[in-house]
């Protein structure tokens, strides 16, 4: 039995660029509620919050950037090159994302909930778990996604590989291993087999549809199986600023989820966004011209805020393009203020800002909660 009663709790893991968060949100489409660990860890070291004074007492000031946060870069380099150094720092985050974690478990409505963390087994995390999944790849592989999505250069790649922990500890005690080297459809294969085993009363690959209408709308949550479609709606709305084709959606699913607007059984609109650290980020969002603002934004927002608060966000950020900017009047109804990310407040919404902002357009901000996890102390 894991720590929560009512709640089946997945612990999910692997060394660095083996796909964890991948398949943490392959499981968070087929309905479990999924927690990122790691990004936790960087909300409880931000200006004033619980983590931050202690990181300053071990390591020094000389971690703080001009504005007066802890510069993750440096604390970084200093940490993976020194075993006692990252003991020390995981000393302290360790606690604060342990009880976090809590806390989001808890008022979950979910009924599986997945813990994704690299130091699951080193934290002791495994503990309050019913089931260990970890994912895996050769170091071969590791290194050429560090280099390709993170930007790193080969020996610091190496160096990251290297600082953690073996991943045969981790094979050895997974309840399920995720081979992550093939397609993205033969992954999805394994995640939604492995799904099947952990919740057998849910038909894997099934999404709500959502009720909501307004005149001849409706909005619908996409699938994988709806790469094609998505793929040529996105091009066509887009008018070729976002060329997509199938593999590439595909691979999207691993990051957001899409939600299709409907016109008379025509789609009209689509809207694609992923929740992650607490923050929702709408970075995919297209209209068609036939299609009144007025009605269908408030369609596909309200159904985008209602599935981010499921997932307990604090936030929602909508970078709409430079041709649904102008409904000042749609986007005040919604309750959405515009601002910079440096006008957002919190360092973690800031960060999410500056981290998926695309470039050329706005940024549309709404509170979704108060009662935030890790807020300043």
């Amino acid at each position: 039995m894991s720590n929560w009663p009512g709640k089946y709790a997945i612990g999910l893991t692997g060394n660095i660029a083996t796909g964890k968060s991948v398949v943490r949100r392959m499981l968070e489409h087929l309905g479990a509620y999924t927690i990122d660990a790691d990004a936790l860890s960087h909300r409880v070291i931000a200006k004033g919050a619980p983590g931050y004074q202690p990181v300053i007492n071990t390591f020094g000031t000389w971690v703080l950037n001009r504005d007066g946060q802890i510069d993750r870069e440096k604390l970084g380099r200093l940490v993976f090159a020194d075993a006692q150094a990252l003991k020390q720092l995981e000393d302290i985050i360790h606690p604060s994302v342990r009880q976090a974690i809590d806390i989001l478990v808890r008022r979950a409505s979910q009924p599986i909930v997945v813990i994704e963390a690299i130091k699951l087994l080193e934290s002791g995390l495994q503990d309050l778990c019913d089931s260990i999944w970890v994912t895996d790849a050769p170091q071969h592989v590791q290194i050429e996604r560090l280099i390709r999505k993170r930007e790193m250069s080969p020996e610091t790649a190496l160096q990251r590989v290297h600082a953690q922990s073996a991943q045969k500890q981790k094979l050895a005690a997974a309840d399920v291993i995720i081979t992550n080297t093939g397609s993205y459809e033969n992954l999805w294969k394994q995640v939604s087999e492995a799904w099947k085993r952990a919740s057998p009363s849910q038909e894997t690959g099934t999404f709500p549809k959502v009720a909501s209408k307004a005149g001849e709308f409706s909005v619908q949550r996409g699938r994988p199986r709806d790469s094609h479609k998505i793929a040529q709606l996105m091009t066509h709305l887009s008018r070729g600023r976002r060329t997509m084709d199938e593999e590439r959606v595909m691979e999207a699913f691993g990051d957001k989820a899409f939600l299709l607007l409907q016109m008379d059984n025509e789609l009209v609109g689509i809207a694609g966004w992923q929740v992650e650290n607490l923050v929702a980020r709408t970075t995919d969002l297209f209209l068609d011209p036939k299609a009144a603002a007025n009605q269908a934004l408030p369609l596909m927002i309200a159904e985008m805020e209602r599935a981010s608060r499921d997932l307990q966000c604090e936030a929602s950020l909508i970078f709409p393009p430079i041709d649904l900017v102008g409904f000042d009047a749609v986007w005040k109804q919604l309750g959405y203020e515009r601002r910079s990310p440096e006008m957002l407040g919190v360092q973690a919404w800031t960060d999410a800002a500056n981290e998926s902002m695309p470039e050329g357009s706005a940024l549309f901000f709404k509170q979704l909660r108060t009662d935030r996890v890790l807020r300043p102390i």
